[in-house]
């Protein structure tokens, strides 16, 4: 594989180990962020909800370059083989081969509506890809009287010319929305091989009271079988007054979505106000809130909903960022080449940093921030078979970056 190493080198060397552990234990942490909040009234509804103490692992890292020259690249999947599969937001997938070198755009792929917020998405493998070779994809579509998340999936057939055959709309988001903005469109794979798909509530007053909703697949995590059918146990299954395929309501716009390698549960990562962004574990027929409850503020300066951060039937989030991390991307880390990072929750922010979560019983206890010396926007991360860490860098010029321990 040809890599380079970046101009700046980074090196995160930090004492923490058990000394650090029982300093944490004891709260004498401070928090890893110190900035003014953005909602300074607003009130955690439990300890430890937000600005978790600084806890480093003591980890050495690099990070070297994988590619260069992409367009805006949106997420990352790895093939069997060694290379990896790259999305662009323009509406470009692009094969990245083991030695580095990038494909032409992958064939066969529909039309996409990229705008603003708008693109190509997310990819994923079917977890049965080695057998059935199908490639999954998120992205927005462009639609009479405007847009929406759609969800699809082909076969991927390799070669000098990639394309993708046999192209299947699985699921869309309705009712279409004319708006550029909130997508979500991220996929995750549960254990018993359904697919959950997370959406935005499209940012514009129409979309945003529609998160609250069943009718409407705005603002909400969608669970389906990977030919699109609904899953029997789905929560609103034979509720003529919502959408069968909803799993949770009251989201904003989900822009990471992973699963728990030790319990098996959906964890989320949310986009939220100025003041508000989130992780959730979305439990089936919950409703999470938004817009009528949420941390921070609207990024315009008007009020949000009731403008409380608490209601009755309404579910907190495992952890809140106020000020805010712009996130984008999450994952658990479950590999044997950072023994200190094993079981760290790893969250892309936009701000330009990578975020690690220390996690504990379900509760954010320990937050660090990587690679905020490159200044890059990360928008996916991903572990990857070799077990490094893999980012791509929302930019004009996006990279794939992998981290791996300091030699």
């Amino acid at each position: 594989m040809r890599i380079a190493h970046l101009a700046l080198a980074v090196l995160a060397l930090s004492a923490c180990g058990p000394e650090g552990e029982a300093r944490q234990a004891a709260g004498a942490n401070p928090p890893v962020e110190t900035g003014p909040p953005n909602a300074p009234d607003q009130k955690p509804a439990f300890p430890g909800q937000t600005r978790a103490p600084e806890l480093k692992a003591g980890v050495a890292y690099q990070v070297e370059t994988v590619a260069t020259g992409l367009d805006h690249p949106w997420s990352l999947a790895f093939l069997p083989d060694g290379a990896k599969l790259v999305t662009e937001r323009a509406g470009r997938l692009r094969v990245l081969g083991a030695d580095g070198k990038l494909s032409p755009a992958v064939a066969g792929l529909p039309a996409v509506f990229a705008e603003g917020q708008g693109g190509l998405l997310d990819v994923a493998l079917d977890p049965d890809y080695a057998k059935n070779g199908l490639v999954y994809w998120t992205y927005a579509e462009p639609r009479e009287g405007g847009n929406g998340t759609t969800a699809a999936r082909g076969k991927l057939v390799l070669g000098a010319q990639p394309r993708l055959e046999n192209v299947q709309v699985i699921w869309r988001q309705m009712p279409t929305i004319d708006s550029a903005l909130h997508f979500g469109g991220r996929l995750a794979f549960a254990r018993d091989g359904s697919l959950f798909i997370t959406t935005g509530e499209r940012a514009i007053p129409e979309g945003r009271a529609q998160a609250q909703h069943l009718d409407a697949a705005l603002g909400k995590v969608i669970h389906v079988r990977p030919d699109g059918s609904i899953p029997a146990d789905n929560p609103y299954v034979g509720n003529p007054q919502a959408k069968p395929e909803i799993w949770s309501m009251g989201h904003r716009n989900l822009q990471g979505a992973t699963i728990n390698p030790w319990t098996g549960q959906l964890w989320t990562v949310e986009h939220g106000a100025k003041g508000g962004d989130e992780i959730n574990i979305p439990k089936a027929g919950k409703d999470y809130g938004w817009p009528t409850i949420t941390y921070g503020e609207d990024y315009s300066g008007k009020p949000i909903g009731e403008g409380i951060t608490q209601h009755a039937g309404m579910e907190q989030p495992v952890y809140y960022w106020d000020p805010v991390i712009a996130p984008s991307g999450l994952t658990f880390y479950n590999a044997g080449l950072f023994p200190a990072w094993k079981g760290s929750l790893l969250v892309g922010g936009l701000r330009g940093y990578l975020v690690r979560l220390t996690v504990k019983d379900d509760k954010v206890v320990g937050e660090e921030r990587l690679l905020s010396e490159l200044g890059f926007r990360i928008r996916d991360v991903r572990v990857g078979p070799d077990g490094a860490v893999y980012v791509v860098t929302d930019e004009d010029d996006g990279r794939v970056l992998r981290i791996s321990p300091k030699t």
